[in-house]
């Protein structure tokens, strides 16, 4: 199938129960090396298919760089790491001419985005200047470099990770960048047995060797587009409507979610009932998805920072308060 066909894909073109099952084993895939984190799993791919880019923050040893190798490795997509220290440049990540004295010409170099899958590891430890260089990417899937525009190849993800605040060496994200990560998650640590699953898997050997590619570009496209026509009603829209333009009027927050959030909420709504196996969207979808899609666009006032109130809890109180429209199928 063309690129130009797989961009129109409806659920009536094709035999849905494979494409579900074709989601499904993308997961369990992943979840062969990163056990007992199946929500963590299941949103990263959601966001996969969303054209969304995640921030995972936690602490060092979690597995947010394993959980991004492996993802790539089992949808079989490119894949390029960028460990972003302070020494890391914009041109690092764009790419940058250089002058070839043979030809005559300047010759295109190209940077660490030029990929499908890029894991930005730590990247609070970058410059923000460095930071910054990813936003064009990020939005618009292409970067300028000499004021030539070069497109990035489809599918693009940044899955960027970052110590918590505070740790020695870090900076602030600027409000701007934060607002192009569709989903920001946590690891948390592994419960007990999970813990002990995970070291028994790496007695021998790294066990993202063993994962096989279930998927391909083609694939990925194939199911992005096909999730884009999970169907959304009107009152589910005005719902996702709602609870953002909650978070511009709360008594805690200073600048709230933009309609971006709003845009991104939708489609990830779309995905994630998609990957629970429906052609339509629920209001459970849309609770699920608040507080990881929108509490990083979340700018609390410094009373509530005093206060201890962290924006999660924020937006979770949000969606309490928020009435769903009407109760869905349970996910």
């Amino acid at each position: 199938m063309d690129n130009q066909n797989i961009d129109k894909i409806k659920f009536s073109d094709v035999d849905s129960n494979k494409a579900f099952a074709a989601a499904a084993r993308l997961v369990s895939e992943v979840e062969k090396v990163i056990i007992g984190k199946r929500r963590e799993v299941m949103l990263t791919v959601t966001a996969l298919l969303a054209g969304g880019h995640v921030l995972i923050e936690d602490v060092p040893g979690v597995g947010k760089t394993t959980l991004a190798a492996t993802l790539a490795r089992a949808a079989g997509l490119d894949f390029r790491r960028a460990q972003f220290t302070p020494d890391v440049t914009a041109s690092d990540i764009t790419g940058f001419n250089i002058y070839n004295r043979r030809s005559e010409s300047f010759e295109f170099t190209e940077g660490l985005v030029m990929t499908n899958i890029l894991l930005a590891d730590e990247i609070n430890r970058a410059s923000p200047k460095t930071q910054s260089a990813l936003l064009e990417a990020m939005e618009e899937g292409r970067v300028t470099v000499d004021g030539k525009t070069i497109k990035i190849p489809e599918p693009f993800m940044v899955i960027a990770t970052q110590n918590p605040s505070g740790f020695v060496g870090t900076y602030p994200l600027p409000e701007a960048q934060l607002d192009r990560f569709a989903l920001k998650l946590t690891m948390g640590y592994p419960a007990l047995d999970e813990e002990i699953a995970i070291v028994s898997s790496r007695e021998t050997k790294n066990p993202i060797d063993s994962i096989r590619p279930v998927a391909n570009v083609q694939l990925v496209r194939f199911l992005s587009s096909l999730a884009a026509s999970v169907r959304i009603d009107e009152t589910l829209v005005r719902y996702i409507v709602t609870l953002v333009s909650a978070t511009r009027n709360h008594r805690m927050i200073s600048l709230g979610a933009s309609p971006r959030a709003s845009l991104a909420l939708k489609r990830l709504a779309q995905c994630y009932a998609f990957m629970h196996s429906r052609d339509y969207v629920v209001p459970e979808d849309i609770a699920d998805l608040f507080v990881p899609a929108v509490s990083h666009r979340l700018t609390l006032r410094q009373e509530a920072k005093l206060g201890g109130v962290d924006a999660e809890a924020v937006a979770r109180e949000i969606l309490r308060s928020t009435q769903a429209p009407f109760k869905g199928k349970g996910i």
